[in-house]
């Protein structure tokens, strides 16, 4: 009897930890799939307008591919492409610095900060809706709890 208890218990734990899984990425796809369609309202892509917060995030300090990868949500091998995009729109300027021609620097530009203000409070009222359910104290714990993963 002991033995079923504990093959029982086994199973019921797989299953919890699936539905565990299969909420968190249902949770998240949902989330990106909304902020998503909100910055495309502004002409980006939810990559794009990650990269714009990190560099606006460096107030005013130049930032390189290595950096902004690093802090990417979602990391990315074509890194590269979303900031030449975002060149061609006016919103980062790039740098070859003069002693290190492989090493360039990457900056925010005025209007890629005026189009960050005008996301900035559609993102906040968005933010709080997806978790307008959920108690602060609820959010800590979820915040707490994943940060293990990060």
């Amino acid at each position: 009897m002991f033995v079923h208890t504990t093959v029982v218990n086994t199973n019921m734990s797989k299953d919890l930890n699936r539905q565990v899984v299969i909420s968190l990425l249902k949770s998240g796809n949902q989330f990106y799939d909304e902020i998503n369609l909100l910055v495309k309202k502004f002409g980006l892509t939810l990559p794009q307008f990650n990269v714009l917060r990190i560099l606006r995030g460096r107030n005013g300090e130049p930032s390189n591919l290595t950096t902004i990868n690093e802090h990417m949500i979602h990391k990315m091998s074509n890194t590269t492409r979303i900031i030449d995009k975002l060149i061609s729109k006016g919103y980062v300027n790039r740098k070859i610095c003069e002693n290190n021609r492989r090493k360039i620097e990457l900056t925010i530009t005025q209007q890629g900060l005026t189009l960050l203000k005008k996301i900035d409070q559609p993102l906040n009222d968005k933010e709080a809706d997806l978790v307008k359910n959920i108690s602060d104290d609820e959010k800590n714990i979820i915040i707490q709890t994943l940060s293990n993963f990060y």
